[in-house]
């Protein structure tokens, strides 16, 4: 793999990132437990009927009998980051298919979130390496969510990424390993709480020039697991969350099948929304059997974009990891780097 390939990526993910097109929503999941706050504390009405969708909130006339629906219109259109309002004459469908977003957010510092991301890493005391450019491609798309209530709902969907390393030190700046990931999630949500159920798999492959140039041993790395995650928001600025996994088939077999995760993200409330950009801190923490519980420390700052490709996130990041490499084929050697990096979120 040559240094063309990972100026490809590179900008890849930078063409992604377009200029703010204006101040985004609040989450749907955030908008539709305020509106139905509004809707019981202002009307004294509970209506099933409530959604969100990427800002607009929906609300059947059925749910708002012998309540003035032009008051229900301000009172709704008046919660910050509203886009519209609009009344039905029927109740809407309670399923929906490709309906947009996720109910389970991404997970800010977890190094294999799939994402879209392009990273400068340093690392500190390494034998092969020193300057190390990473780049991921992936995301989760839901194809299906069923509302329960109003901020209530539970979805499926496929979640899949790729995620390279590579040697900028080398000639060819070569590519070092490669990590394939594919999973089936299952989401569940209510108000602040979010849960998220996966079945996955996940590879790695070392790359040609690197395994030729250093005579490293390569390791048949391949793996099916499942994990559950539990995640709590308080408002939109502070969430903390935590869970474990199991791997039911892997290779080499010899590989300890349990591990856990837990972290906290904050989001500063300031600047206000309307500034389109907000400081942001994440903390993950992770331990696997294999490794005898050790921690895998990864921590991320930096500034959150609101409002990039209309309701997108861009992350601006500063890096710091210390542990068992993430990078697969390199999951036994402990690594310490500091990075820079962008990040994108649909």
């Amino acid at each position: 793999m040559r240094r063309g390939a990972l100026i490809t990526a590179l900008l890849v993910v930078v063409l992604a990132l377009a200029p703010p097109a204006g101040a985004a929503p609040p989450p749907d999941a955030w908008l539709e437990g305020y509106a139905a706050a509004v809707l019981k504390s202002r009307f004294n009405v509970a209506a099933p009927s409530l959604r969100v969708t990427r800002g607009v909130i929906t609300v059947s006339a059925v749910d708002l009998a012998g309540v003035d629906q032009e008051q229900v219109r301000t009172a709704l259109g008046e919660i910050p980051g509203a886009m519209r309002v609009v009344i039905t004459a029927g109740p809407p469908p309670t399923g929906e298919w490709l309906p947009g977003g996720t109910l389970f957010r991404p997970l800010i510092a977890d190094p294999r979130w799939p994402h879209f991301a392009a990273s400068y890493q340093r690392y500190l005391g390494d034998r092969q390496l020193r300057d190390v450019g990473a780049v991921s491609f992936g995301e989760t798309f839901t194809l299906w969510r069923q509302r329960l209530r109003p901020a209530t709902a539970w979805e499926f969907g496929i979640q899949a990424g790729v995620f390279a390393v590579f040697d900028l030190n080398a000639e060819s700046g070569d590519l070092v390993n490669a990590d394939y990931f594919a999973a089936i999630p299952v989401t569940f949500r209510h108000e602040g709480f979010s849960s998220l159920f996966r079945i996955f798999h996940q590879s790695s492959h070392l790359g040609d020039e690197f395994l030729l140039r250093t005579n490293t041993e390569r390791v048949n790395l391949s793996v099916d697991g499942l994990d559950l995650k539990l995640s709590y928001e308080f408002g939109d600025w502070l969430r903390v969350y935590g869970g474990g996994g199991y791997l039911v088939r892997r290779e080499p077999s010899t590989i300890d099948p349990w591990s856990a995760q837990y972290g906290v993200e904050l989001i500063s409330p300031w600047p206000s929304r309307d500034k389109r950009w907000r400081p942001i801190l994440a903390a993950d923490l992770q331990h696997r059997e294999e490794n005898n519980w050790s921690l895998d420390l990864s921590l991320r700052t930096g500034i959150q974009i609101d409002g990039v490709l209309a309701s997108r996130k861009l992350q601006i990041l500063l890096e710091y990891f210390r542990g068992h490499s993430p990078n697969g084929q390199f999951y036994k050697d402990e690594i310490e780097y500091l990075g820079l990096g962008a990040h994108f979120h649909f």
